[in-house]
């Protein structure tokens, strides 16, 4: 349920046993207040405690007032270069060279329903009493506008978080910062949880009390990563599996990712959490927009087992989609281990009859079935079979294993080309590599420019023509190396850095087409793959 108190300009979210509010300040300013457990609805703007601090300006407006400042009040999304010192929302060069952003509220709008992300996955409604709330904030001098977007899911206790910046004015701007969420907490003492790791050890545990530092978890690989997941928990201190205070805030985002958490001067706690700005930089011309990926927020009082079933329950209710959304998936083999790239088709039927044998229901036929693909030197990008390997194809090979009882799936790494290939020597500007310069190598590959329109319509292509003509119901999409030498060929010097977003963009794009064409069909996230 969404509020507005037009008397104390109040904004109050609440869920089945959660309260959010966030208030109307003199000058306009925006004021985070309160999330925590449901409370009676009440104004809760007693708890900033307004104090004149040294050092910390005033608005110019509210000069006279040396206890309000933006370098202590607690806020949704920050402006920026006009009196707050700590980790910001947003980074904006103006199309006069200043870098200022002073944000005040103008309206906010009240919908039925779960707003949608343009281009960028997002929980959705999938028929229950989802509410969105839209705030628009904006700077008078340049009209950047900010529209803050909060989706709330009462029954599963979640607030979802995204922003759109809108270029209103009438001269280009860029953005170098664009975050997704801001949550500041004016009490409490808290520890930081986050999931560290690497390759086959993800999701490692680890819990310190917050210091007053700026702590960082981020990944700059270009896929949101094995070694630093896009999730950070906030509890008190005595918080256990079965008790205390909790706040979850996940990005649903695939690549370059930065959550910042702030302990300040005044012993507040600043969380801000967006697309990682080294290497980003985003043009918006008069009437251009910026969609934000969204950010999950879940906030439990019992305990860090109750804040895992809130996530739980709307991934698999409100983020999963498809056959396989709630259907057992089947029980699977695939033949890497057992061969590598040495096989042919009679060593791959042995295989899958005595998997039949074993009650196995899914046979997958992994790397080493296209092009001259004999090693992992040469061949991706070159999506056709290898008739020495299998001289009836992969339709006949699928055919026989499904007369064997066993369904068939299929290893491919699109994303991926090797030099030694004939799609790059057709098209090496496809890659992305930097000029003048030999590319970084991780498995003798490079990474295919998703965000070129062509490169994405020759692997929907591509793909697409193996999947009709040939019966596969699985799909095993490696993705084994990190985004290194950024640039397109396609894009100007001076948009370089929206390569990486963009490469997202494109890839979302590949997927929601081929799982929309191909509705029947699972699509594993495999290894690297599985590292977004």
């Amino acid at each position: 349920m969404i509020q507005y108190d037009k008397h104390h300009q109040l904004l109050t979210l609440e869920t089945r046993r959660t309260s959010y509010q966030m208030k109307i300040m003199k000058g306009g300013f925006l004021s985070h207040l309160y999330y925590g457990r449901r409370i009676p609805h009440e104004d809760m703007s007693y708890l900033i405690r307004n104090y004149d601090r040294g050092f910390s300006g005033n608005p110019y407006m509210i000069r006279d007032d040396r206890t309000f400042s933006l370098d202590t009040l607690p806020q949704e999304y920050t402006s920026s270069g006009v009196g707050d010192f700590r980790i910001g929302s947003i980074a904006v060069r103006n199309y006069d060279g200043s870098f200022g952003a002073d944000f005040r509220y103008e309206g906010h709008e009240i919908r039925s329903g779960k707003y949608e992300i343009p281009g960028l996955p997002s929980v959705y409604d999938n028929g229950q009493d989802a509410e969105t709330l839209i705030v628009t904030l904006k700077d008078s001098v340049t009209s950047v506008t900010v529209k803050l977007y909060y989706g709330v899911f009462p029954e599963q206790d979640v607030i979802t978080r995204a922003a759109e910046i809108v270029n209103t004015g009438t001269g280009a701007v860029t953005l170098n910062r664009a975050a997704s969420a801001c949550l500041d907490l004016s009490a409490g003492s808290w520890d930081l949880i986050h999931f560290h790791g690497r390759h086959c050890m993800e999701r490692q545990y680890e819990r310190s009390p917050l210091t007053h530092s700026i702590q960082t978890v981020a990944s700059k690989r270009g896929i949101s990563s094995h070694q630093h997941s896009p999730f950070v928990i906030l509890c008190d201190h005595e918080a256990n599996e079965d008790r205390g205070d909790c706040i979850g805030i996940m990005l649903m985002y695939s690549g370059n990712h930065r959550t910042d958490i702030e302990l300040d001067q005044m012993d507040q706690v600043r969380v801000v959490a967006g697309i990682h700005d080294v290497g980003f930089q985003w043009e918006l011309k008069p009437g251009e927009s910026f969609h934000t990926p969204e950010a999950i927020l879940s906030y439990s009082s019992q305990g860090l087992s109750d804040l895992s079933h809130n996530y739980h329950a709307i991934i698999r209710g409100n983020v999963c989609r498809g056959l396989y959304k709630t259907r057992r998936r089947p029980v699977l083999i695939n033949n890497w281990e057992a061969t590598y790239f040495d096989f042919h088709e009679e060593k791959i039927l042995e295989l899958a009859g005595q998997a039949a044998e074993l009650g196995i229901e899914l046979f997958v036929l992994d790397d080493g079935w296209f092009g001259k693909r004999n090693d992992d030197n040469a061949g991706l990008g070159d999506w056709i079979v290898n008739r020495e390997k299998l001289p009836h194809g992969l339709d006949g090979l699928s055919e026989r294993i499904h007369e064997l009882g066993l369904q068939f799936g299929l290893w491919i790494e699109p994303e991926m080309v090797n030099e030694d290939s004939d799609l790059y020597r057709a098209h090496p500007d496809w890659a992305l590599q930097m000029p003048g310069r030999k590319p970084t190598m991780c498995r003798n590959q490079m990474v295919l420019d998703l965000s070129r329109d062509e490169v994405v319509e020759y692997l929907f292509d591509t793909i697409a023509e193996l999947l009709r003509h040939t019966r596969i119901e699985y799909i095993k999409w490696d993705m084994n190396r990190p985004l290194t030498d950024v640039y397109s060929s396609a894009m100007g010097e001076g948009r370089q850095g929206e390569v990486g977003h963009r490469y997202l963009l494109g890839l979302y794009r590949l997927m929601d087409r081929l799982t929309s064409e191909f509705p029947e069909v699972l699509f594993e996230g495999c290894s690297g793959g599985g590292g977004r």
